[in-house]
């Protein structure tokens, strides 16, 4: 992924947004998943965010 690739995450409200930064990364011996916690723009508080798989037509 290219430094100016944005995501599309949905967070837990329902709100869809675009955000270039977001992390996916290890934490101890597992995985915490594909969530991540993100300020989302619509609602202003930290939400808990996963990416939304677009459909191509």
């Amino acid at each position: 992924m290219g430094s100016m690739e944005r995501t599309v995450v949905r967070c837990a409200e329902g709100h869809v947004f675009s955000t270039a930064s977001f992390p996916l990364q290890q934490l101890g011996a597992g995985r915490i998943g594909p969530g991540r916690l993100i300020r989302c723009p619509r609602c202003a508080r930290l939400r808990h965010a996963v990416p939304v798989e677009l459909e191509r037509r």
